[in-house]
């Protein structure tokens, strides 16, 4: 059986238990509490050596890590991940905005909030973090003005990916009014069957 390497607060880990109850594939759970250090014991780091989760352990004992590693590779051969050579690079372009834009400002700000880190900051870094936040969400509005997911018509790993984090704006001090096609896209990736609520 899958081993999914996680913790409760974590949506990087998240957008993989998502898919996972996406496709009804069955896996174990192993707590992994990164704020108290598990993540840097040697024998995590042996699964995965950035120390963080999530990571996945198969049945032959193969490990992955990195969240939209994982979901490309659970999803290869089904409807989350297009067979179109051009299509698969598409969602592919869209993981790694996600990555860089939005994991890398409101990710880092609700990590910031997680761990009391937040009181260490400049007031001008934390806004600086905002404006990049509300850049990305611009481009993502005006993305989905034209179609009802990230990826034209089809539901993909990419936005259970944008989702995970995008949707954290206002914890992190970032509005999310100015942003409808945005807003209307959070309700319809809601709607989808077998949707898991994220963590707060």
């Amino acid at each position: 059986m899958l081993t999914l390497f996680s913790y409760p607060l974590s949506r990087n880990a998240w957008k993989v238990r998502l898919l996972l109850q996406h496709l009804g594939q069955s896996y174990r759970t192993v707590s992994v509490d990164i704020f108290e250090g598990e993540g840097q014991r040697a024998e995590y780091l042996r699964i995965n050596p950035t120390g963080k989760v999530p990571a996945i352990q198969l049945d032959d004992g193969r490990t992955l890590a990195e969240s939209n590693a994982i979901l490309v590779y659970l999803a290869d051969g089904t409807p989350y991940l297009p067979d179109d050579s051009f299509e698969r690079a598409k969602v592919l372009q869209w993981l790694s905005f996600e990555q860089e834009q939005v994991e890398s400002r409101i990710g880092t700000l609700r990590y910031w909030m997680h761990a009391g880190e937040w009181q260490k900051r400049s007031p001008e870094l934390i806004e600086s973090m905002r404006t990049a936040a509300q850049r990305a969400l611009t481009i993502l509005d005006h993305q989905l003005a034209t179609r009802p997911f990230i990826n034209n018509s089809h539901y993909t790993v990419a936005d259970m990916a944008l989702f995970a984090y995008a949707t954290c704006a206002e914890d992190v001090g970032v509005p999310l009014e100015p942003y409808p096609h945005f807003r209307a896209w959070i309700t319809r990736v809601e709607a989808q069957p077998g949707f898991l609520v994220p963590p707060g």
